[in-house]
């Protein structure tokens, strides 16, 4: 058990009935709200070719039972002095490889001394010691139910069942323009990637790469991303937005007080809040807490939290109950961490945040009777979560800022936020504009032809590619969200004169750009001799590389 208790007043039972009675309410109303239709899915098609891996005492018995209704292929991991004989193809292998998904699975072994055996199949029964795809989310298809005799029973049945056309929703959108995982071949973003429990999403140079055949619509690759450039699609974030302000409406109207939202996934949260409330009765849970099923806990993240809290909900819970892979858990804490030193800098006392990890209904009724209860904007807002990310931040910030307790102008963050600012060491910066044409957001932007780098804060995502990218080791991040007026303007970091090429005085760098080469390449052999080249132009450069030796100091000459 995993439990962030608070300190709560104690209970008035007038105001609990009318919470219990105000939650019945707000759960008719949330449930009110169409359920969403996908509009583009993924296709799978499945003969039912089965491979079977295991040794020869696990494997066999099951492979004759599939064998009665599905094609089957046996990888024997341990040795045999002779190959048992049976109505399907049986190998030997000292190592297996397999990846892939449902009807399209590829395995190759090999066993000492043959060539290497390789086959494609539909599904995929993993009796071997250790699973042979050992992601957390485990792709469709493909069973490893471990030694119990009932989870093997379990996989046999649901594999006969397996055969012919199955389809699922696609459950991301993706905006590669906006991506920050990369540019010009320098890593930025790889959130997406290290937090993705099904291996789907993959590194594609300057681009992330996602296999909608392998993804399980967790959706925490949309609630890490910091641009919005990935983004969950079932559902979309402005339909839980609308369940979220059509509950918080009806539980208001009806006279409750600080509510909470309990959000847990419609499998084993919803049974754990069953036997919860089979064991304990209806009171178990909380009046003021209200729950709320999501295709999965991970989907949500600060754009939907802030937006419930703008509504008028004093926390957030989010039931995980064991089942969530390990970097779910640690995203979400950060989340929180990051949404509450945005609440703590504006005045809103808290916490408004609870992360809990439970597993028997007892564990869980003393937690939700410390469910979050932090102060929430006097006024309720009336905007509808968007589907981009930074569009609903910024109308719930702005709504979050304008009824806050205190209105600083800016609230330091900690790393790993997705805002922030930039600190540029300006006597190290040549203003070679390396890091504009590196920032995916638009927060850095150029002089239209004058030497000089300007920032919109409000754009920036804390990637860090404008970092990596600078030559100069310039510039460094500064995590933290400012309220300024100034935040969606163009404001200057550096600038400087423009030097003028020697030769035909055209402006073509910066003083400090043409200073920085002189002393880096004043021994480089190339301008040996030749240091005015330096400062001069590219085309000048080429013309004074191809006149003859002095001709360049006569035609000065001349021309002064």
């Amino acid at each position: 058990m995993n439990i962030r208790f608070t300190d709560n007043p104690p209970i008035d039972p007038v105001q609990e009935g009318r919470n219990a009675q105000a939650r019945s309410a707000a759960v008719l109303a949330a449930d009110a709200i169409p359920v969403f239709e996908p509009s583009v899915t993924v296709d799978y098609r499945s003969a039912g070719r089965s491979l079977v891996v295991g040794s020869a005492e696990h494997a066999l018995p099951w492979a004759d039972r599939l064998a009665g209704g599905l094609p089957v292929t046996v990888l024997l991991l341990d040795s045999q002095d002779s190959i048992p004989v049976r109505p399907y193809p049986v190998h030997v292998a000292r190592t297996v490889a397999v990846a892939g998904w449902l009807g399209a699975f590829e395995a190759r072994w090999q066993a000492p001394g043959q060539p290497v055996g390789q086959g494609r199949f539909d599904l995929v029964l993993d009796l071997s010691p250790s699973r042979l795809i050992p992601s957390h989310q485990r792709p469709h298809g493909y069973y490893a139910p471990g030694y119990d005799e009932a989870a093997r029973l379990e996989a046999v049945a649901a594999m006969l069942d397996m055969v012919g056309d199955f389809e699922k929703p696609k459950y991301f959108s993706y905006k590669e323009r906006s991506c920050a995982h990369g540019r010009n071949g320098r890593k930025g973003c790889s959130a997406c990637i290290e937090i993705c429990s099904a291996q789907a999403i993959a590194d594609d140079g300057d681009r992330i790469k996602v296999n909608p055949y392998l993804c399980a619509g967790c959706g925490a690759c949309s609630t890490v991303c910091p641009t919005g450039a990935i983004s969950y699609a079932f559902p979309p974030a402005a339909l839980t937005g609308k369940r979220m302000q059509a509950a918080l409406r009806s539980y208001r109207a009806a006279g409750g007080e600080d509510p909470v939202f309990l959000l847990h996934d419609p499998e084993h949260g919803a049974a754990l809040l069953a036997r919860m409330s089979d064991a304990m009765g209806g009171d178990a849970i909380p009046g003021r807490v209200i729950p709320l099923a999501l295709q999965h806990t991970a989907s949500t993240g600060i754009d939907v939290w802030f937006g419930a809290l703008a509504y008028g909900a004093s926390g957030i819970a989010i039931l995980t109950t064991g089942q969530e892979a390990p970097q779910y858990l640690a995203a979400l804490d950060q989340q929180m961490q990051i949404a509450q030193a945005v609440l703590d800098g504006l005045g809103y006392e808290g916490p408004h945040f609870q992360l809990l990890q439970a597993a028997v209904p007892e564990e869980l009724a003393v937690a939700l009777r410390h469910a979050p209860r932090g102060r929430a904007p006097a006024e309720p807002a009336v905007f509808h979560l968007a589907n981009d990310k930074r569009n609903t931040l910024d109308y719930a910030l702005e709504h979050l800022h304008r009824h806050a307790p205190v209105k600083p102008e800016q609230v330091a963050l900690p790393a790993g936020a997705p805002f922030g600012a930039i600190a540029v060491d300006r006597a190290s910066c040549s203003l070679c504009m390396s890091c504009v044409g590196a920032c995916p957001a638009g927060a850095l932007q150029d002089g239209q032809g004058a030497p000089l780098l300007r920032f919109i804060e409000k754009n920036c995502v804390q990637c860090g590619l404008c970092a990596s990218t600078c030559p100069e080791t310039a510039i460094s991040l500064v995590p933290r969200l400012s309220f300024s007026e100034t935040r969606g303007q163009a404001v200057v970091l550096n600038e400087s004169q423009p030097f003028h090429c020697i030769r035909c005085d055209k402006p073509f760098g910066t003083l400090q750009m043409v200073e920085n080469m002189l002393g880096r390449l004043a021994s480089h052999p190339a301008f040996s001799g030749h240091l005015d080249r330096l400062r001069m132009c590219g085309d000048c450069r080429v013309i004074d590389m191809m006149e003859p030796e002095g001709e360049m100091r006569i035609t000065a000459l001349k021309r002064s």
